[in-house]
Parts: C-alpha cells; sequence; structure tokens
C-alpha cells in the first residue's frame, strides 16, 4: 500500500442472486492510491464485485467498507463506477459528457465545462470539445468516459472492462495511455477485467477470482506496474511468469483447490 490509510476492506463477503451464491467468504484490502486488479472466468462475479463495492447492491453476508463507510449510500458516495460501455450522451458534445459528474454534484454548467476543458489535453481530445460521441473513435470515446469518472473526484474508481470493445491494438495503446494518467495523477482504483496482461500491467497486485461463488485463489504482485514501456514491461521475463502464473491459477480457478496448490 502506499499510504497508510485503508481506502477498501472486505470480510468474508457473500452474495446472493435469489438462492444462487455468486460470491463467497471474499476477502479484500486496498490502501489508497493503490490500483487493484481482478481477474476471473466469465459469469464468476467480477462485475457483481464492483457494483456491491459502489454501493449499487448490498451484501448477503460479511462486512464491506469503503474509505471507513460500511453503508450502501456511503460507499457510492466514494465511488465513481465506470461500465464496460462508454455510455456517452449522444447528442450531448464530449465535453458536456465528461462534465456530467461535475453538473451531477451542482455546479453550474459554465464552471462544470471549465473544469472539465481543463483536463482535455491532458487527455489527448484537445480541439475535440465540440465533437459528439458518433464522431469520436473507440479509444477518444473512452478516454472522455475516463475523464468523466475522474472529474468527479471520488476517492475510489471502479472500472469494468474499460478497453474490453477495443480493437487489440487501440487497447494497447489505451493501456499505455491510462498508466500514464494514473501515474500524472494517483488514484485509488479498483480494475475488473478478462486480460491477465493488462491487469498485471495496470496495477499494483491482482488477484484471481474462481468461478461462481467468486473467491480468491491467487493473489499476484505485479512486477512492473505501469512501466513506461509497455512493450518491454510485458515482455520481461518477470512479467511472462506472473501472467503464467495468473494464467495457471485460472485455469484451476474451479477446481477447488487451494491458492497455495496454484502457485
Amino acid at each position: 500500500m502506499r499510504q497508510d490509510t485503508k481506502m477498501l476492506s472486505a470480510r468474508r463477503l457473500n452474495h446472493f442472486y435469489g438462492e444462487l451464491p455468486t460470491i463467497s467468504s471474499l476477502d479484500l484490502d486496498l490502501g489508497a492510491g493503490d490500483v487493484l486488479g481482478v481477474v476471473g472466468p466469465s459469469g464468476c462475479g467480477k462485475s457483481t464485485l464492483l457494483e456491491l463495492i459502489c454501493g449499487l447492491r448490498e451484501p448477503t453476508g460479511g462486512s464491506l467498507e469503503v474509505g471507513g463507510s460500511a453503508s450502501a449510500a456511503g460507499r457510492m458516495d466514494r465511488c465513481a463506477y465506470m461500465p464496460q460501455r462508454d455510455l456517452l450522451l449522444p447528442w450531448l458534445s464530449a465535453l458536456d459528457n465528461a462534465s456530467l459528474a461535475l453538473r451531477n454534484r451542482g455546479l453550474s454548467k459554465r464552471e462544470a465545462r471549465r473544469r472539465a476543458a481543463e483536463l482535455f489535453g491532458r487527455f489527448g481530445l484537445d480541439g475535440f470539445e465540440r465533437s459528439r460521441p458518433a464522431e469520436l473513435s473507440g479509444g477518444m470515446r473512452q478516454r472522455v468516459a475516463f475523464l468523466r469518472t475522474l472529474v468527479s473526484e471520488k476517492p475510489l474508481l471502479a472500472l469494468d472492462e474499460p478497453f474490453a470493445s477495443l480493437d487489440a491494438i487501440t487497447r494497447a495503446e489505451m493501456q499505455s495511455w491510462l498508466a500514464r494518467a494514473l501515474d500524472a495523477d494517483p488514484r485509488t482504483v479498483v480494475l475488473v477485467t478478462h486480460d491477465v496482461e493488462e491487469a498485471l500491467f495496470l496495477s499494483d497486485r491482482v488477484v484471481v477470482l474462481s468461478t461462481r461463488p467468486a473467491r480468491v485463489v491467487d493473489e499476484l504482485t505485479s512486477p512492473a506496474p505501469r512501466a513506461p514501456d509497455r512493450d518491454a514491461a510485458v515482455t520481461d521475463a518477470r512479467f511472462v511468469a506472473a501472467r503464467e502464473r495468473a494464467m495457471h491459477a485460472l485455469r484451476g480457478a474451479g477446481s477447488g483447490e487451494p491458492a497455495g496448490a496454484l502457485r
């Protein structure tokens, strides 16, 4: 943890959809300023975990706190949630989409635009303030969506497969861009992704979840989180070894073996 402040704490967290168990006895800790990657098989409960963290759902059992608050309203107030789809409003400009979070906090349209516009250059969006979403590339749309999430000034960012819809080249470019953005403006982040390489590159730590009901079957420390040279980082022997360990954990995630047996 980069700081002593604990931003997220989950103890024996459980969740059910009706009688269907989705999360089982899950423990997590995240310090302020840390980036946590979450990977696991499709349908294992990764998105449900984010929804619980953000106060969009309540746990069935166990405890969950964000910034010291255990209530759904308190968690929601401390989290900014970026879903898989960018959800940009097609009738608004890029600038007005990016400033929505500020408008929702009660700022005037003029002030919200001013604050969001200050970040457009840093996000590689300078000159596209007036563009509608249909006029932007997939990568640019994701940048607008992330800017909207960032300007909310919530202490925890919850990112759910932010680059899943992008092609491989654009996805790699966006990973490098997000790494730079997080280093320039450090935030506490929970990143859910199917891409083990993406998780290891962007995160300080990565937890591997089992098939449903989700539980932690392994945890890895990234060998080079947010390295300046992505290509060199992901081909380094330590990174390759960490990726293979995570893949091995994923392959055994439904076997019922304890985490230690997967290492």
